[in-house]
């Protein structure tokens, strides 16, 4: 059976019990922590629930400006944050201030658009009814975020939450729990009373008591397939409201009239920022035959730039994964392909033993057989395949016959691109597309004003925009008639 983790724990983890944060970046324990006790689960979630019913009182714009301060205090500190978190889990210092910028633009924005997402709506029936609905808040939600975008991935449901009128407890997965304690810390200084913004770190049978709760009143998850479809039949036990984010291969197709060598800068990043470990990272490319060569020739030059080293370095742009079992497991999809006669190379000069075996270089996989694993598993790491089709048919067919669906991106130089009529050739294209969000040139971008869903297996329900509100709130009808 899947665990309630997406890192794997000691058979001896038990309630109380040490864990220990092993940092990619050297193999070094950088930090130990402790499992909550049972004892301290079930108080925290006593004192939850009574805190709410105390901060759901409070005018709405309070709450908005108790998360607009707790947010400006997180990017006062995000030099500080930022090195903690290369540490933890390998990002790049150069890169992780990008987590705190994306954290400042998601989460002011969730904040103008507040007022209006809760607003009440008013219905007039005929002369003698009146209709409305309100926003009420679910109770404690409890938010499971990951290791990969810690801070990014929290914020998107955390600012939603509070402001709806909900309490808070923050699971972080085990190899970031330390961004738990500083996110709490920062609601905390905010003025924000304690009680209302909680963390635990949890055993994998703690998470599921939780979830079981009937204190919890909705559940956010960002994580795996396999640990989401656990989370969800936990939260359908006991009706618990439930939002995943799941896993995702996403995909790009570059159609014979894309600048080959822009596109293949944008996919480079889209590709190996973050060494790959994101949800909407592209994992497949498919190529216009036509262009192939030259495009698969662009993108192997601009791989070749990237600088695969210790990611305390300013000029390092490709850190490690997070754990060695995550590079064992990248390796082998790797080694799959290869033992299927596919064409697997690294543009960069790299011999394994250099340095830690956390450290990937780029991989880049040239026309996969179907039945290869990397076609059609999620490889979360510094993993591509390109392939070359003969058809905008054809390149939707192949970006929909993964059981995955995030995202994709369309890259082209149409120039009717802007242009949102019915015939519009992009256009055309991205109505087939089986996915929640696709790109017309960028990728692996999520903008705080438009819903944030997958479709099949990365997930169910949404984030951000006015949507993020209502999946962390319910409606509440009234039906007023004169007498």
């Amino acid at each position: 059976m899947p665990r309630l983790s997406d890192r794997r724990q000691s058979p001896t983890s038990q309630p109380g019990s040490a864990f220990e944060l092993v940092s990619p970046v050297d193999g070094s324990t950088y930090a130990t922590r402790r499992f909550t006790t049972d004892g301290e689960l079930a108080s925290l979630l006593a004192q939850s629930a009574r805190a709410q019913q105390e901060w759901k009182k409070r005018p709405l714009s309070e709450r908005v400006a108790f998360c607009r301060e707790a947010v400006a205090r997180l990017s006062a500190d995000a030099t500080r944050l930022g090195e903690e978190l290369t540490w933890m889990m390998g990002r790049p210092c150069a890169h992780t201030g990008s987590e705190f910028t994306g954290v400042r633009e998601r989460a002011d924005y969730l904040l103008s658009i507040a007022a209006e997402a809760l607003a009440e709506k008013m219905f007039a029936l005929d002369g003698t009814e009146l209709a409305k609905v309100t926003r009420a808040s679910c109770g404690t939600v409890l938010v499971i975020a990951p290791w990969n975008y810690p801070y990014l991935t929290a914020i998107n449901s955390i600012i939603p939450s509070l402001v709806a009128g909900n309490a808070l407890i923050i699971k972080h997965s085990p190899q970031t729990a330390i961004v738990a304690e500083r996110l709490c810390q920062a609601f905390h200084d905010a003025g924000i009373p304690q009680a209302v913004v909680t963390f635990a770190h949890c055993t994998n049978e703690q998470v599921h008591a939780l979830i079981s709760s009937v204190e919890i009143g909705h559940v956010v998850f960002t994580g795996s397939v396999a640990v989401g479809r656990l989370i969800g039949g936990i939260a359908g036990q006991s009706l618990t409201g439930c939002t995943l984010e799941l896993g995702g291969s996403d995909a790009a197709y570059v159609r014979d009239d894309a600048d080959a060598e822009k596109t293949a800068a944008a996919l480079v990043d889209g590709a190996y920022f973050n060494a790959g470990q994101s949800c909407c990272a592209v994992e497949r490319i498919y190529v216009a035959r036509d262009r192939y060569t030259e495009f698969v020739n662009a993108f192997t030059e601009r791989a070749a730039r990237l600088k695969l080293g210790d990611p305390r370095e300013r000029d390092t742009s490709l850190g490690p994964v997070v754990s060695l079992a995550a590079a064992a497991r990248i390796r082998s999809l790797v080694r799959d392909a290869e033992h299927q006669a596919t064409t697997v190379f690294t543009p960069i000069d790299f011999t394994h033993g250099e340095l830690p075996p956390t450290y990937l270089p780029p991989y880049i996989v040239l026309d996969p057989v179907p039945d290869a694993r990397i076609a059609h598993e999620e490889s979360f790491g510094p993993v591509v395949t390109v392939a070359p089709v003969d058809s905008d048919a054809a390149a939707v067919s192949a970006i929909n016959a993964s059981r995955f669906g995030l995202t994709a991106s369309i890259w082209t130089g149409e120039a009717n691109v802007a242009n949102n009529t019915t015939n519009n050739i992009v256009d055309n294209i991205g109505r087939q597309l089986e996915v929640g969000t696709w790109y017309v040139n960028r990728c692996d971008y999520l903008a705080p004003c438009l819903p944030w869903s997958g479709r099949k297996e990365s997930g169910l329900g949404c984030s951000l925009g006015e949507s993020g509100f209502h999946e962390v709130s319910r409606p509440k009808a009234c039906l007023k008639q004169a007498l």
